[in-house]
C-alpha cells in the first residue's frame, strides 16, 4: 500500500484555548493511539488533502520536527458541520509484525455479459474492512465482474485471498447485475452462440466428407 508522509509538530498543551488558536492558525489537531503512550501533534490543513479528500487509501508516516518518524493508519476524522473543514484527527500506530484493520475500497473490473445485455450494474459494497499486516494491505480490491450475467450476485468469497483477511459475512454482496427493461434474456444469445458453433461445425464436416469422396472413373 502507498505511504503518505505528514510533516508535523508535537503539541505542548492539549486543552480548549491551544486548540481554538492553532485551528485559526490553519493547523489541525491530531491524536497517534497505539502505541505507548499517545503523541499529540497538529500539522498544516492541506497536508492532509492527499489522504482525506480522495477515494484512495494510505498508510501514513508521521514526520515531526523533533526526527520521531511514526507509521500509521488514519482512524477517524471529525469535521466542521458548517464549513466542512478539519477539525481534528486521530491515527492509530501500526507495526510490521503486528495485523491491523482496515478499510479497502473494491475497484469494478471487466465487461459483463449481463450489462452488455441490457442489465444493470448495481455495487452493493464499496469497501470491505480487512486484516493483515502492513505489507500485505492492498491498495484496492478487484473485483472482476466478466463472468456475471443478469441475475448475478458476487460475494466477498469471490474475491477472497491469503493476503489478508476479509472480516464480512461469506454471504456479504459486493455486486449484483440487475434486469432491466431493455435487457435480453442471457440464455438467448448463449444458444445463438451454440448455434453458430454448431453450423461450424457442420460445415466443417461437409468440407471433410467431399474431399475423402472417391474420384468418379
Amino acid at each position: 500500500m502507498k505511504s503518505i508522509t505528514i510533516n508535523g509538530s508535537k503539541r505542548e498543551s492539549v486543552g480548549k484555548v491551544s486548540t481554538k488558536a492553532l485551528r485559526n492558525a490553519g493547523q489541525v489537531p491530531c491524536v497517534v493511539y497505539g502505541g505507548e503512550t499517545p503523541i499529540h501533534f497538529s500539522a498544516e490543513e492541506l497536508a492532509f488533502r492527499h489522504l482525506v479528500y480522495t477515494p484512495d487509501v494510505h498508510t501514513v508516516v508521521i514526520a515531526l520536527e523533533d526526527g520521531t518518524k511514526v507509521n500509521a493508519i488514519l482512524q477517524d476524522i471529525q469535521f466542521h458541520p458548517v464549513t466542512d473543514r478539519i477539525l481534528h484527527m486521530d491515527f492509530y500506530q501500526i507495526y510490521d509484525d503486528k495485523e491491523v484493520m482496515m478499510e479497502i475500497p473494491v475497484r469494478v473490473v471487466g465487461n459483463s455479459k449481463g450489462v452488455r445485455n441490457g442489465g444493470v450494474l448495481r455495487i452493493v459494497t464499496r469497501k470491505l474492512r480487512v486484516k493483515a499486516l502492513p505489507a500485505n494491505l492492498p491498495d484496492f480490491i478487484e473485483a472482476d465482474i466478466s463472468d456475471m450475467k443478469i441475475g448475478a450476485k458476487m460475494y466477498v468469497t469471490a474475491v477472497a485471498t491469503d493476503a489478508y483477511k476479509i472480516l464480512h459475512s461469506e454471504n456479504t454482496v459486493i455486486c449484483q447485475v440487475r434486469t432491466s427493461r431493455t435487457a435480453i434474456v442471457d440464455e438467448v444469445e448463449e444458444e445463438e452462440e451454440e448455434e453458430v458453433e454448431g453450423e461450424e461445425g457442420e460445415t466443417a464436416t461437409a468440407e471433410g466428407e467431399t474431399a475423402e469422396a472417391p474420384a468418379e472413373e
